[in-house]
């Protein structure tokens, strides 16, 4: 493997003062937009290469932070009715990360950038103390928002590992 000249990238500038959804929301929107720019350039096939001895692989971190957006926001924050692609049943601790035959770099991109999308919709209509709708642990939507910037930062850590073991491409 060579390292690849890559243009810097620029990264989405988060502000140093401003009211806390904003500044939560702007550091999610730089760990979500991060995770996307690790796959720019990829192929499918190297976007799903395992290059670790766990599943994880750069497309299936993406496509499972997807379903952690539908999950927290969608069904726990607004009380949604949401669906899976993957049988309730399924014995598979991470069905999340599973590549299925047809995934490839731009329908799971796609797929992550529509539930972002669904995210800053009820994010926006919405306080930050207001409280989700679970019932067994209601959360406010701070701390899920706090979750999911935690949640979105480690795997873009995972992701820079990965992306640097494809092809050499280094980079916050």
């Amino acid at each position: 493997m060579t390292a690849m000249h890559v243009v810097p990238h620029q990264r989405l500038p988060v502000p140093f003062a401003g009211d806390e959804k904003t500044m939560l929301s702007a550091f999610l929107d730089r760990y979500r937009e991060t995770m996307l720019w690790k796959l720019d350039g990829l192929s499918t096939g190297q976007a799903t290469a395992r290059l670790v001895p766990s599943a994880s692989t750069l497309l299936g971190v993406v496509k499972h932070l997807a379903y952690v957006e539908r999950g927290w926001f969608q069904g726990d924050f607004a009380g949604e009715t949401i669906t899976f692609p993957w049988p309730e049943e399924e014995n598979d601790a991470d069905p999340d990360f599973r590549i299925e035959v047809g995934d490839t770099v731009e329908s799971v991109s796609a797929l992550y950038r529509q539930e972002i999308a669904r995210s800053r919709e009820i994010v926006a209509r919405a306080s930050l103390d207001d409280l989700s709708k679970e019932k067994d642990k209601p959360r406010t939507l701070r701390w899920i928002m706090i979750h999911m910037i935690e949640e979105t930062a480690r795997h873009a850590g995972h992701a820079d590992i990965l992306r640097e073991l494809t092809d050499g491409a280094i980079g916050q």
